[in-house]
Parts: C-alpha cells; sequence; structure tokens
C-alpha cells in the first residue's frame, strides 16, 4: 500500500462538476508536481485533500489510515476535521501570513495554539512552550531566515514571506507537505530562491504535492507529474516520460504553449 493514497475523488459546485473521479498514490518521501490550464480543477483538488473544500465522492488514506470517506464525512465531529487536517501542511500563493507577529510569532502561533487542546501541567507547558520555540528557530534556519526572525512580514520581500509561510507549514510536522502555485505572486529572482528551499525540502526526503506552473521545477525535482485537464487526470508519469513523450494530444499542446514561453 502506498504512503498515500486518493481515490475517486468527485467535487462538483452547483451543476458544475469540477473534479470528474480523481485516482493516484504517492510514496512516502516523494514530490509530485500537478500542472495545468487554469480550470483543469488542480487547486480544488488540492483544497480537496487538506478539507478546506469537502469532496462529494472519494476516499483518501494516509499511511494506511482512512482520513476522508465523503459517505461519512458529514458525520465527523469539528474536532476530529481538525486533528485530520494535521496530516497536510499548506503553503498559499498569496503567503496569508499574520501581519501582527513577527516571523517566529507567525511560526509558533499554530503549534501553541493547538497546545490549549493538551492538558498539561504548568511546567510542562511552559517546557512544550520552549520546545515549540526551538522547532520554529530551526525551521527558519531552515529557509535562511534567521537574520529576519524579529521582523514582520511587512518588512519581508514576497520571497522571503513565501520562506516564512513554508517554515510555518512545516511547525506542526505534517506527513505531507502541500503547495498551491507557491510562486505565482513573485517575480523571477525571487521565484527562484522559493524553489531552492522547496528542492533543499526534497532532499530532506520530504513528501510534497505541489501545484505549479514552473514547468522546469517540475521537471527537475519532481517524482511524478500530473496534467489534469477538464477535471480529469489526463496523464500521470515519471517527469522525463511526460514531458520529453506525452501520450496525449491535450498533454503535449499544453507543454508545447507552456514551454514556448520559458
Amino acid at each position: 500500500m502506498a504512503f498515500f493514497e486518493v481515490s475517486n475523488i468527485r467535487k462538483h459546485f452547483d451543476k458544475t462538476e469540477v473534479l470528474k473521479g480523481i485516482d493516484f498514490s504517492l510514496e512516502k518521501g516523494k514530490v509530485l508536481s500537478i500542472i495545468g490550464s487554469s480550470g483543469s480543477g488542480k487547486t480544488t483538488l488540492l483544497r480537496c485533500l487538506n478539507f478546506l473544500e469537502t469532496a462529494d465522492e472519494g476516499t483518501i488514506t494516509v499511511n494506511g489510515e482512512k482520513i476522508f470517506d465523503a459517505a461519512t464525512f458529514k458525520n465527523m465531529k469539528e474536532y476530529e476535521i481538525r486533528q485530520r487536517r494535521l496530516h497536510f501542511g499548506l503553503v498559499f500563493q498569496s503567503f496569508n501570513l499574520f501581519p501582527q507577529y513577527t516571523v517566529l510569532g507567525n511560526v509558533t502561533l499554530a503549534p501553541t495554539l493547538r497546545l490549549k487542546e493538551e492538558k498539561l501541567s504548568r511546567i510542562e507547558k511552559k517546557q512544550r512552550i520552549e520546545e515549540i520555540h526551538e522547532h520554529a528557530r530551526e525551521l527558519i534556519e531552515k529557509v535562511g531566515l534567521t537574520d529576519k526572525i524579529d521582523f514582520y512580514p511587512c518588512q519581508l520581500s514576497g520571497g522571503q514571506q513565501q520562506r516564512v509561510a513554508i517554515a510555518r507549514a512545516l511547525a506542526l510536522s505534517p506527513d505531507i507537505l502541500c503547495f498551491d502555485e507557491p510562486t505565482s505572486a513573485l517575480d523571477p529572482e525571487l521565484t527562484q530562491e522559493v524553489l531552492m528551499v522547496i528542492k533543499d525540502l526534497k532532499n530532506a526526503d520530504s513528501t510534497m504535492i505541489v501545484v505549479t506552473h514552473e514547468m522546469e521545477f517540475a521537471k527537475s525535482v519532481s517524482d511524478q507529474v500530473i496534467f489534469m485537464a477538464d477535471g480529469v487526470i489526463e496523464e500521470m508519469g515519471a517527469p522525463e516520460e511526460l514531458f520529453d513523450n506525452p501520450q496525449s494530444p491535450k498533454t503535449r499542446a499544453f507543454l508545447n504553449k507552456s514551454l514556448e514561453s520559458i
């Protein structure tokens, strides 16, 4: 059994069927890139995986545990949903940092809030807070922002803000790190600094799903690539197969257009 399995994910918005039965699997420590034109269903799929949207049909399994089943999900309590969402870290294209908190404050916020749900003594809570801050400093160092640890988002470049967002997503030690067009709001120079951080995470054996329009990045970093069109997986395979020898006419047309613009 694969580490991560998605089966028959379907999603409607009113009468429009956006996802039409998505199936794929991913091994632990591997990187999956999802490419495709706007409106193909990429972001909706990612949001369904993170429970930001609720799929109408299908199942999602992580490490042998079925964390989502559309048939029973509506009966699940909010606390249970939050717990299952912890399997994923999500990095948005628009950063979504809290402007009132420093870099350190943004990275420690979620683990600190989660701590309130645990029944701990005062001494235990103090120790856990120290551990959270130490872990956050390690993550901030990992994304190359130790010298900005006390800065606020307004004092950072777009690339630096996105790197903070990556550190924040890692703070709860998710099983799978998801990126939704992480460089779409950045200029080329800042794009490269964010992509380098993601490449470093691959070298650290993080399991990642990346929705991206960066074809060269997808080709060089991914272990597997999915091309989506019209709410379905049109083609899926290793990057050297999909990019160098695409089988679908839709895939070929998309890649020809995308690579011409590079």
